[in-house]
């Protein structure tokens, strides 16, 4: 297995100070503080993929990382190309906090912002059953 690319000129993903503070609580909560945070893309979704994000302690091949204020962060090749160039800030709102990605890569998102289509994916909308209510 090949050593994990570091992208130290360029950031592939933003990561906010408000989110990488509630990481940084949560690897400290879960005893992982070395761990990284894996930002990734899987198909499905109402508007054809999807958003993900898990703590990781394995690196794999091709796997691009940064270091976003203290937090290492963790894409793998086939995701970078949906969601290079992304912000991941963390919110608060009535109805509780969580993480929220604006992708300048989607053309059509969900109304609940989990799911969303690039130019090169299927045309994307809500009401083809994601429950989201959008």
């Amino acid at each position: 297995m090949s050593v994990p690319t570091s992208l130290e000129d360029q950031a592939i993903i933003t990561l906010s100070e408000r989110a990488a503070t509630e990481i940084k609580s949560l690897l400290e909560r879960q005893g992982k503080p070395d761990a990284v945070l894996r930002v990734f893309v899987s198909g499905g979704g109402c508007s054809g993929l999807q958003y993900g994000m898990a703590i990781d302690e394995e690196m794999e091949e091709g796997d691009q990382i940064t270091d976003q204020h203290g937090v290492k962060v963790v894409i793998d090749s086939m995701s970078l190309q949906y969601i290079a160039g992304s912000t991941v800030d963390y919110i608060e709102d009535m109805m509780g906090g969580g993480f929220k990605i604006d992708n300048p890569n989607a053309v059509h998102s969900c109304g609940c912002g989990h799911s969303f289509s690039t130019e090169e994916g299927e045309e994307g909308g809500c009401g083809s059953g994601c429950g989201c209510g959008h």
